[in-house]
């Protein structure tokens, strides 16, 4: 990385947060790049192939279990209704919520949608052999526990 880079951080290091966002940034460019044939939005395969790997599934439990929250994840569902990847149906144990299934037009994308993301994964990947990936897989999921866990309050 250059200067510009180091001069945010007192220490001189790079911050892992700066890295993280330029990451994102960009592989939201690739994935979207790689979506639009099938009019996904960056922010919407992951709920496709969340409901794809969960159906049935409700709202609720994809926001929880993504750790999107509520208003995000209607809006992408919604979205994704509209273009006819997914519908909803009652749910017989709790008239309140909604079960969402894939749609015929929604089973047909997933597969391509898979191949497109391998796409991303695999440019993201060059240079990292299996277990450097591995231990960046394993790092990155504890700076996501430490910034998700709830804050332990003192008795």
């Amino acid at each position: 990385m250059s200067e510009n880079w180091r001069q945010h951080d007192k220490g001189g290091e790079e911050s892992h947060g700066q890295l993280i966002s330029a990451i994102y940034r960009h592989m939201q460019v690739l994935i979207s790049a790689e979506m639009a044939p099938f009019r996904i939005g960056s922010g919407q395969y992951i709920f496709l192939m969340a409901i794809a790997f969960r159906q049935p599934v409700t709202q609720k439990e994809l926001s929880k279990s993504l750790l999107i929250d509520k208003t995000t994840t209607a809006k992408a569902i919604a979205k994704l209704e509209a273009e006819g990847y997914v519908r909803r149906e009652a749910n017989p144990a709790d008239n309140r919520y909604q079960l969402l299934y894939l749609t015929n037009d929604g089973r047909e994308v997933v597969p391509k949608v898979q191949e497109a993301l391998a796409r991303v994964k695999n440019k993201t990947r060059k240079g990292i052999d299996d277990k450097d990936y591995e231990l960046l897989l394993r790092l990155l999921k504890i700076v996501l526990s430490n910034l998700t866990e709830k804050e332990e309050t003192e008795d």
